[in-house]
């Protein structure tokens, strides 16, 4: 790897999912103004709209979000096809 092209501020950060409230610790440089503490210890935290706590691919609850009829009039020329 090049050096002198990683940053050096790697710290622990507390990325929390907003969604269902899963907070979960790993290295980062984000750069955040707010903390957080967990068991004890204040950590920089990074608040998130999805995480693979929450995601639907994860899950396994996937939805379909149909706007307009898309996803009928797909399944019906699918359908169509079939036969």
């Amino acid at each position: 790897m090049k050096t002198g092209i990683h940053p050096e501020t790697y710290r622990l950060v507390a990325f929390k999912d907003m969604s269902n409230d899963t907070v979960f610790i790993t290295r980062s440089c984000a750069t955040t103004k707010e903390t957080l503490v967990v068991d004890g210890v204040e950590y920089p935290v990074v608040k998130l709209e999805i995480s693979n706590t929450s995601h639907p691919f994860y899950t396994g609850k996937v939805k379909l979000v149909d706007t307009a009829g898309r996803v009928d009039r797909f399944y019906q020329r699918y359908k169509a096809r079939q036969k």
